[in-house]
């Protein structure tokens, strides 16, 4: 199984297909070299063949420099995924936070139910929105009595906290869906560090053959 069948961004698979063309054309030179001195082993390479390998060079060089320009765009996109990682992870940390102070005041009220049940006093030392405030943003309960209106506006708490958990649990999923797909674009671009680095090693034999014959 190739490299390629990993790779699916499409930035990356431009840059190996760069890669792959650089790596023929880097063969395709090495194979005019060779013919030329095969054909002319006793004497100097005629100018014709110098030109065809100073063409194929050309187009070497503008593959590499391609290459390199890919290459950098590849680590800058990596950089931004990065810092959209580190934004997320920061929201999520925020919403934990409130998280946590709305787990404490849910233990707080689930204390003053506890001791409401237990003793004969009346719900309105439960921390809820004031009551005037629950009938104007709800007036369809403005003709309940005081009990179902106390039970309107717990239920009306709990709603909030749900819709609170449900927002932390989707970023919770944005930030681990960041995570892995900056997990994996680095892995292809540790990947594609390691295969330029072999194609640059490969390449170093025919620069100095190529000066030689220069």
């Amino acid at each position: 199984m190739t490299l390629d069948v990993h790779i699916t961004d499409p930035s990356l698979a431009s840059v190996v297909e760069t890669s792959r063309a650089a790596r023929e054309q880097a063969q395709a030179l090495v194979d005019l070299i060779r013919q030329a001195i095969a054909a002319n082993a006793n004497g100097p390479i005629p100018a014709d063949a110098l030109t065809d390998i100073s063409k194929q060079q050309k187009l070497l060089n503008t593959s590499l420099a391609h290459l390199r320009g890919l290459h950098r765009a590849a680590h800058f996109r990596a950089r931004e995924t990065k810092s959209q990682t580190a934004e997320a992870r920061h929201e999520v940390d925020v919403l934990h936070l409130q998280l946590q102070n709305l787990y404490y005041e849910q233990r707080h009220l689930e204390g003053e139910i506890a001791a409401c049940e237990g003793f004969d006093h009346t719900y309105q030392l439960l921390p809820l929105i004031p009551a005037e405030e629950f009938l104007a943003q709800h007036p369809e309960h403005a003709d309940a009595d005081e009990d179902a209106l106390m039970v309107a506006r717990i239920k009306r708490e709990r709603t909030e906290r749900e819709a609170l958990e449900q927002q932390r649990l989707e970023l919770q999923k944005r930030k681990q869906k960041l995570i892995a797909e900056n997990k994996k674009r680095r892995d292809d671009l540790a990947n594609l560090d390691r295969d330029l680095e072999k194609f640059i090693d490969a390449a170093r034999p025919i620069q100095k053959m190529f000066e030689k014959v220069v």
